[in-house]
């Protein structure tokens, strides 16, 4: 089952690769994408909401058309069920939970690759994301502090990292106090300046994927 994975974060694209490396037997990760579609054909490309356009976006509507990328799947902690339903509508073909782990991540996509639908997209009751990485982890942000630490970067306001994250503006503001205290800054300005040092730029290009084991 060949495999592209897609984020605009290099580090995130490598986490994902490096989750399922004992996999390798299963799973062939063909290429990481930072911000691109696939240049080679693909079975699935999965693609990572980490400070990105959700699943009824544009950018996955555009993937589900592309004949290079196979069979879309989503692959996110925003489990709202109008969201997967609008993804699924919008081309993709599953949506699955960060909450699962390696293993079970694996047979949803080999499910997806038979054409069938994995039984649940999540999960339930849990945002705990088990495998994978984040820019800011070795600073001590979680994943959700670290999202919307670079959806900052990125220049969105309170109200738009909202409707982004389909988090609530209290919720948002929460998130920026807490990830502010982590990385000792009291102002937005302080905040882009840390994340830019910190490896939150945004990447545009496609990435060596692993080397095959042995």
């Amino acid at each position: 089952m060949r495999v592209a994975l897609v984020n605009d974060y290099e580090i995130v694209v490598h986490g994902v690769a490096a989750m399922l490396r004992s996999y390798r037997d299963q799973v062939e990760i063909v290429e990481l994408d930072a911000g691109r579609h696939p240049a080679e054909p693909v079975d699935i490309t999965l693609y990572d909401t980490f400070a990105a356009t959700q699943g009824d976006s544009e950018a996955v509507h555009q993937l589900s058309q592309d004949p290079l990328a196979g069979k879309v799947v989503v692959y996110s902690w925003n489990l709202d069920e109008a969201l997967i339903d609008a993804a699924i509508a919008n081309g993709a073909s599953a949506y699955l939970s960060k909450a699962l782990p390696a293993g079970q991540l694996v047979a949803a996509l080999q499910a997806v690759h038979r054409g069938e639908q994995p039984e649940e997209p999540q999960t339930k009751g849990t945002t705990t994301v088990v495998g994978g990485d984040w820019p800011g982890r070795e600073e001590g942000l979680t994943q959700r502090e670290a999202e919307v630490l670079a959806l900052i970067a990125q220049g969105l306001s309170n109200a738009e990292i909202a409707e982004r994250t389909l988090l609530s503006i209290n919720s948002v503001k929460t998130y920026i106090r807490s990830c502010y205290r982590r990385i000792g800054v009291t102002n937005r300005s302080n905040a882009i300046l840390w994340a830019v040092e910190h490896g939150f730029r945004p990447t545009r290009e496609r990435i060596p994927a692993p080397a095959p084991a042995g």
